[in-house]
C-alpha cells in the first residue's frame, strides 16, 4: 500500500511507475473490487504491473538501478530504472527490547502477546499499536492508548476492530471498513450489493475527479451495514459515515434516507445505499 501511495505520486509527478507485485492482484486485504477498479485508474495514468513476479537481486547500474524478477513461468527478466522504490511490509519492532528479561511473551511474528485489554503477561505492562496484532495504522494505535488509559482507570473502554478504517491514499484516496465481499462469501452470510460510479456525480464532473465508486454491502435479511468499500475523492474523508452507520448498526436504508448536501462527493454514499436498498439510485 505505502508503495502505491509513493508511486501515485511519482506517476503525477511524470514518473513512469512499474509496480512488481508478488501477490496477483492490488489490495490483497481489501474486497477486490477495490483492487480491480484502482489498477484500471492507475494504468490510464501509464503504470505498468508484474503480478506473480518475485524480485530476486537490485542491482546498482550506471545512471539507475536493475532488478532481476521471477516470473511464474520462473524465468527471470531485468527491468530498469532510475529509482527503486522497497515497500515489502513491516513488522512488530520488538528486537533487543529485553522483553524476556520482565517475562513478556512475544507470538512467532515478533508481536507482543496480549489479552482482550491490551493487557501483556506481566499484568502491569500493556501493549499497545504496531507490536501488537491488528493493522498497523496510527488511528489504531491511539485507540488501543485510549482504551489502556480508560481501562487503568476502571472505565469500560470500547474497540470493534471490524469498524477501524483502512485506507490508502492514492489519488483518488482507497478506503474501506467492514467486511468485504469475499469474507462474506466464506462465512455463507446472504447479502447485497449496491454500487455508484463517482463519474455520476455533479462535484465529481465539476472538480474534473471523476474515477471510482462507492460499494455498499448490506445484510439480506435485515439490511444491517456490513461492509463500504470506496475509490473516491477524499474518501478517507468519506468513509467516516460508513464507520458511524456501522457503529450504530444502521440498515442502508438509514443512511439512503438521511439528506446528503448537493453539491457533494458524500452524495455517492448516499446514491450507493439506495443502490443497495431496493437498486434504485437516482442518478443512474
Amino acid at each position: 500500500m505505502i508503495g502505491l501511495e509513493l508511486g501515485s505520486v511519482y506517476g503525477r509527478l511524470g514518473s513512469e511507475v512499474t509496480v512488481v507485485e508478488f501477490q496477483d492482484g492490488l489490495l490483497p486485504t481489501m474486497d477486490k473490487t477495490l483492487g480491480k477498479e484502482l489498477m484500471k485508474i492507475l494504468k490510464k495514468e501509464g503504470f505498468k504491473f508484474l503480478f506473480n513476479h518475485a524480485v530476486q537481486k537490485v542491482n546498482a547500474v550506471e545512471g539507475g538501478v536493475q532488478l532481476d524478477v521471477k516470473n511464474k513461468k520462473e524465468e527471470i527478466i531485468s527491468i530498469e530504472g532510475d529509482y527503486c522504490l522497497v515497500a515489502v511490509g513491516r513488522k512488530a519492532y520488538t528486537d533487543k527490547l529485553g522483553l524476556e528479561n520482565i517475562g513478556i511473551e512475544t507470538d512467532k511474528a515478533g508481536r507482543i502477546v496480549t489479552d482482550n485489554n491490551l493487557m501483556t503477561s506481566e499484568s502491569n505492562v500493556y501493549a499497545i499499536g504496531d507490536v501488537v496484532k491488528g493493522a498497523m495504522l496510527a488511528h489504531k494505535a491511539e485507540e488501543e492508548g485510549v482504551f489502556v488509559a480508560e481501562h487503568i482507570a476502571n472505565q469500560k473502554p470500547h474497540i470493534d476492530y471490524n469498524l477501524v478504517p483502512g485506507v490508502v491514499y492514492t489519488w483518488p484516496e482507497v478506503a474501506s471498513v467492514g467486511k468485504t465481499e469475499q469474507e462474506l462469501k466464506e462465512s455463507n452470510v446472504d447479502f447485497k450489493i449496491g454500487q455508484f460510479p463517482i463519474r455520476a456525480l455533479g462535484r465529481a464532473r465539476a472538480s474534473m475527479d471523476i474515477q471510482g465508486l462507492i460499494k455498499i454491502i448490506s445484510d439480506s435479511n435485515n439490511d444491517e451495514v456490513l461492509g463500504v468499500h470506496m475509490i473516491a475523492p477524499r474518501a478517507a474523508d468519506l468513509i467516516m459515515e460508513a464507520v458511524i452507520a456501522m457503529e450504530y448498526r444502521a440498515s442502508a436504508e438509514d443512511i439512503a434516507r438521511i439528506c446528503h448536501p448537493h453539491p457533494t462527493y458524500s452524495e455517492a454514499v448516499k446514491e450507493a445505499a439506495l443502490s443497495a436498498t431496493e437498486n434504485r439510485p437516482l442518478h443512474i
